[in-house]
């Protein structure tokens, strides 16, 4: 009598069938890295934001079924050809930035992060929500050894955008130093700022975020609900950088009057919305609005340096991989206690 074998796929994945879908828990074929590809194994992935993209297809070009996650944690399990300067064992991370093509004008320019071409994990390819993944050399970060995977997985994508931000914004040490928000990224944004030795103005709506807030390492609290916050900024000098991590355009307009000669309002909270401010508000003290996006590999690299030397950790929930719907519906709610991490 003739026995037929099933094969058995020996990985788990959660991935989104068709834009809009829901997610699926499925088993695939654990996937072999092409040539400058590695194998990663995750050990944890970050729950962000930005996976709407995937999940919703709001990015033009995604390919389905796709697994989201664009902040991955993981050790390298794999080579493919022609890697020689990773090896089998290395702990790695990807970030947003998931290559470039190499040949575009900002490419030449060394300017990789505006990429024409570049590839996001969880959209241009399968991200973090799965066990092993594959990912190209030039999107992989070292890991210090002194950080878990599940505390260095919000940081390659909420921390490099906020500690980037941050040390590009022209700021010195001893500046006041806005941060709107105190949620994924303006918990973070917050101790970046303390620790980069600004005067940190935090600034929320309510007064219960305010002893989290100075305990993050705000000098001050700003409750925008009881306050005209950019008079409160007005009080203390104007800021020189207010960073915008909550996606509130409104809230972002209301600050720019709360900037100071040559301040700086940086956005890095997406929405959809445009933010209103007239010319004269811009053209009086000569203010500037900025957006900033992730960093490169090597960028997530100093992020991680920092926070190791300096403390600076994400606070997290984490889920198991198999409830990665409920882990992204606590991330959309806006009430996760700041970031959400899958574990494997």
């Amino acid at each position: 009598m003739a026995t037929t074998h099933t094969a058995i796929a020996p990985m788990k994945a959660a991935q989104i069938p068709r834009a809009g879908g829901d997610f699926e828990i499925v088993e695939r074929e654990i996937p072999q890295p092409g040539a400058g590809q590695v194998r990663i194994k995750v050990q944890a992935c970050g729950v962000c934001h930005s996976d709407v993209f995937t999940k919703e297809g709001a990015w033009p070009g995604i390919q389905y079924p796709r697994v989201p996650g664009h902040e991955v944690a993981g050790i390298i399990d794999a080579l493919g050809t022609g890697v020689s300067e990773w090896k089998q064992g290395q702990r790695v991370g990807v970030g947003w930035h998931g290559g470039q093509d190499g040949t575009c004008l900002s490419c030449r320019r060394g300017d990789f992060r505006n990429c024409r071409n570049l590839k996001i994990p969880g959209i241009s390819y399968d991200g973090g929500y799965q066990q092993y993944m594959v990912a190209p050399v030039e999107a992989l970060a070292a890991i210090p050894e002194s950080l878990g995977a599940i505390e260095a997985a919000p940081l390659l994508c909420a921390g490099i955008t906020t500690y980037n931000a941050l040390r590009h914004s022209g700021a010195f040490p001893g500046d006041i130093v806005a941060v709107q928000g105190i949620g994924g990224l303006g918990h973070l944004g917050i101790q970046f700022a303390n620790k980069f030795g600004y005067k940190v103005a935090a600034i929320g709506r309510g007064s219960e975020n305010a002893a989290l807030a100075k305990k993050l390492g705000a000098s001050v609290y700003i409750d925008s609900k009881a306050t005209n916050a950019a008079q409160e900024l007005q009080k203390l000098g104007g800021a020189q950088v207010i960073l915008a991590t909550a996606p509130s355009s409104k809230a972002m307009s209301e600050l720019i009057d709360g900037l100071g000669p040559n301040g700086k309002l940086i956005v890095i909270g997406a929405t959809s919305d445009p933010i209103e401010v007239s010319p004269v508000q811009l053209i009086t003290g000569s203010r500037t609005i900025q957006g900033w996006a992730a960093g490169t590999p090597a960028d997530s690299e100093d992020t991680l340096r920092f926070a190791e030397l300096s403390g600076v950790r994400p606070m997290i929930e984490t889920y198991p991989l198999e409830k990665a719907a409920e882990a992204y519906a606590r991330m959309m709610s806006g009430n996760a206690q700041f970031r959400v991490v899958l574990t494997m």
